[in-house]
């Protein structure tokens, strides 16, 4: 443990780079209990001492062409950022996913001579693998998620260390599906649909409709079925219940802010967009139906851009489609109710077999993230030291 006051400046643009921020920052302090944290963070990452000088719902975009709408906001909070670290140098800057934001922020960070980390490979597996050269010169160091990024990144003597999931760590191999349902008052003869139209106002506008009208399908063939519907934040929550209201929906729901996890291990089968959600289902140990829409431009320029075979990050992790992923306009009520009730139906066996296989690639990723990611920061501001 060091009394070192170290400066940190750390941006995250969403959810799932708040919870990954939010582990790093706690183990870093562990070490280093006067270090300070400043940036873009979200509310776990505030918990953890962190100081927000914007709402991290500022870079909550998806998109080629949703970017478009919001470039002049979302070049205003960059370059208020680099003028706040030029004039505040921290010891180092994180910046956690949110690419299109972080490089363009880390890249002249860098050039004035702050360490830069940015944690979350690009997708440079998927599409334009080109860009590890412009992420080397932006970068001092890439943490990188899952064991097949790394191997893009060396094949270019790039530095980059893989990690492993923080949600690998903080969720047990065998999740515990009672325990899960006791804490939500969920009967356990109840069949359970987790809902998850995603964590962006964007997303959930494209799929809450066609998410609900599948659940009124299965409901059709699954009798006493029970619809969760997990949201990040209270902005979400208003947004799923203006739409209730503004439509008839037959079937017995649930709005609940936060415990997304505890209403996958309680469900019987997930319906999500795709996205880190998928690995948390994956983790969970839960059958799940990914679906993924976006405007027909960025639809259109990504078929010509996007080279891996999945997106759902289960069937990427394996190379082989585990689980079922929809998009465009293959993602419509009928489509998804029929895959749904597949999980709905099938035989003891073959729900062992996908929980095996789920558990196979959860170890893949256990790996003690937050420490591994903590001492990989710490041994870039002080190299000479050993970091615990």
């Amino acid at each position: 443990m060091s009394e070192k006051n170290i400066r940190v400046g750390i941006v995250a643009g969403e959810t799932s780079g708040d919870i990954l921020a939010a582990g790093l920052i706690s183990k870093i302090k562990q070490q280093y209990p006067n270090a300070t944290f400043e940036g873009i963070a979200g509310p776990r990452m505030q918990a953890q001492g962190c100081t927000t000088i914007f709402d991290m719902e500022e870079l909550s975009v998806m998109g080629l062409v949703e970017v478009l709408s919001r470039i002049r906001r979302l070049l205003f909070v960059r370059k208020s950022l680099y003028q706040h670290f030029i004039a505040n140098p921290p010891d180092i800057f994180i910046g956690v996913d949110a690419p299109d934001f972080n490089l363009r922020l880390e890249l002249p960070l860098k050039k004035a001579g702050i360490k830069t980390v940015h944690y979350v490979s690009p997708t440079v597996w998927a599409w334009r693998e080109k860009r590890v050269f412009s992420i080397a010169k932006a970068t001092d160091l890439v943490l990188s998620l899952f064991p097949f990024e790394k191997q893009v990144y060396d094949k270019h003597n790039i530095p980059c260390q893989f990690v492993g999931h923080t949600m690998a760590d903080s969720i047990a191999l065998a999740p515990d599906k009672e325990v899960a349902r006791k804490a939500l008052k969920v009967r356990s003869d109840e069949r359970v649909l987790a809902l998850l139209p995603g964590s962006r106002h964007s997303e959930v506008s494209l799929l809450l409709d066609i998410f609900m009208q599948s659940a009124e399908l299965l409901a059709k063939h699954v009798s006493d079925l029970s619809v969760l519907i997990p949201v990040v934040n209270k902005e979400r929550k208003r947004q799923v219940e203006d739409y209730m209201r503004e439509h008839t929906v037959n079937i017995n729901y649930r709005v609940v802010i936060g415990h997304a996890r505890e209403v996958m291990t309680a469900s019987d089968a997930v319906l999500l967009a795709s996205g880190t959600a998928t690995l948390e289902a994956m983790l969970c140990k839960r059958p799940m139906v990914v679906a993924y829409r976006m405007s027909w431009l960025t639809h259109q320029m990504m078929k010509r851009l996007y080279i891996a075979k999945y997106f759902a990050l289960p069937n990427i992790l394996a190379d082989e489609e585990l689980v079922p992923e929809l998009l465009q306009e293959d993602v419509n009520p009928q489509n998804i109710a029929e895959k749904l009730l597949h999980y709905f139906t099938q035989s003891e066996e073959d729900k062992t077999a996908l929980v095996a296989r789920f558990t196979q690639l959860h170890e893949v990723l256990k790996r003690d993230a937050d420490a591994q990611a903590a001492r990989a920061v710490l041994a870039l501001i002080e190299p000479n030291q050993e970091s615990n």
